[in-house]
């Protein structure tokens, strides 16, 4: 039976008008069930971001130290004192001493103590030349020089006084010779006297004559001779009177010689005194009286009124760590917490060194020094445990 063309038209445009209804409610339905999902998943991711928020790290935990305030030093005889042993100890462990208080005395003290003291002794005995130079020569040895020309002006004139009545004397003897002479000449022509007699006149004048002479040379020589005497007497009385500038200045420069050696006996007489630098604690003994200085030196010493606590932080978490943030510091064998405040970070990176009692914990991390200055409460506490391993909890 055939089908009516106008029947068969609108049940085909009924079906497709079902047919699309049916997709779209598909797709409504599928669309809802995203949005439910994503916002589902939204609403948990929202839960998870709050639960690492709550699970934050507030603070950086680390291992460290307890020190003195500026660290603990290793007090040690000078480089020049090498060798030497110590004579005296003056300190016992746990003794509290000041700044330059003597710690050791070494054995050389005694070497230098006299070698000091014989360089005061130089020192002394060249000032006393220089105040001598300063002042000239003594006024008694300046008399004495004055007496003697005194001297040598009184003998010039008695010898010329005395070699001149010899010279007149004489000069009188050959004139009286020489008439002799004359007279007996002439009685010898005459024929009264002999030749010997006149030969015997002759002696007599030739010799006044010699005499005469010999007593002129000499009064001649008398009048070189004193006068230069008198002229060297006189020059020694102008030098033993003069000061020179030059002989000022030269034993200054012998006074300055010997204060520098003084100085420097000085500086080696006080290396033989082992002082402390600082005030502070005595920590620890190394060298006994008898015994060369050894390598860790003759005392440990440290400033144990003020404790710090050394704290080495990995150098991940450095970053979160600045001055100011306060700090909790604990170890089983003081009881309780100390507290302090980060004081300063170190710049330099370097390998850890304090051991952790976990065996499978990294102990070749790098770290960061962070040094925590202790509370007054705490840094009680803390004195008598220097290098003591603590753990240390920085607060952000």
């Amino acid at each position: 039976m055939l089908q009516s063309p106008f029947v068969s038209s609108s049940d085909g445009k009924f079906r497709r008008w079902v047919g699309g209804a049916a997709t779209a409610l598909v797709l409504l339905g599928v669309g809802a069930g995203y949005g439910v999902w994503r916002w589902q998943l939204a609403q948990k991711g929202m839960s998870q971001a709050a639960v690492i928020r709550s699970t934050e790290i507030t603070t950086v935990t680390a291992l460290g130290r307890l020190e003195p305030q500026g660290e603990v030093i290793q007090l040690s005889a000078p480089t020049s004192s090498n060798g030497n042993r110590v004579e005296q100890l003056l300190v016992q462990e746990g003794d509290r001493v000041n700044v330059g208080q003597v710690i050791a005395i070494l054995d050389s003290r005694d070497r230098l103590q006299a070698a000091y003291e014989q360089a005061v002794d130089e020192v002394r005995v060249a000032e006393a030349q220089l105040a001598i130079t300063e002042a000239g020569a003594k006024q008694g040895e300046i008399n004495a020089q004055r007496a003697e020309i005194d001297r040598l002006k009184a003998q010039h004139q008695g010898d010329m006084d005395a070699e001149a009545a010899t010279v007149a004397r004489l000069t009188s003897e050959l004139q009286n010779a020489a008439t002799e002479w004359n007279r007996y000449q002439s009685l010898y022509q005459e024929g009264v006297i002999s030749a010997s007699d006149l030969d015997r006149k002759r002696l007599i004048l030739d010799t006044a004559r010699r005499s005469l002479e010999e007593a002129k040379a000499v009064l001649a020589r008398i009048q070189t001779t004193s006068p230069a005497q008198l002229h060297q007497a006189q020059a020694t009385l102008r030098r033993i009177m003069e000061v020179r500038p030059v002989d000022i200045r030269a034993h200054q420069a012998e006074v300055e010689r010997a204060k520098a050696a003084m100085k420097q006996a000085r500086a080696a007489l006080d290396q033989a005194y082992v002082r402390s630098p600082m005030a502070g604690e005595i920590l620890e003994i190394h060298t006994r009286p008898g015994e060369i200085v050894a390598n860790d030196g003759i005392v440990e010493m440290g400033q144990t009124l003020q404790m710090q606590a050394i704290a080495e932080v990995y150098q991940s978490d450095v970053g979160k760590v600045h001055p100011g943030q306060r700090v909790r510091v604990t170890s089983d064998t003081i009881p309780g917490a100390l507290t302090g405040t980060v004081e300063r970070v170190n710049s330099l990176v370097r390998r850890q060194t304090m051991v952790n009692t976990d065996p499978s914990a990294n102990i070749d991390a790098r770290v960061v020094e962070v040094h925590v200055r202790l509370d007054d409460a705490s840094n009680q506490k803390a004195a008598k445990f220097t290098n003591l391993q603590v753990q240390v909890v920085i607060e952000q």
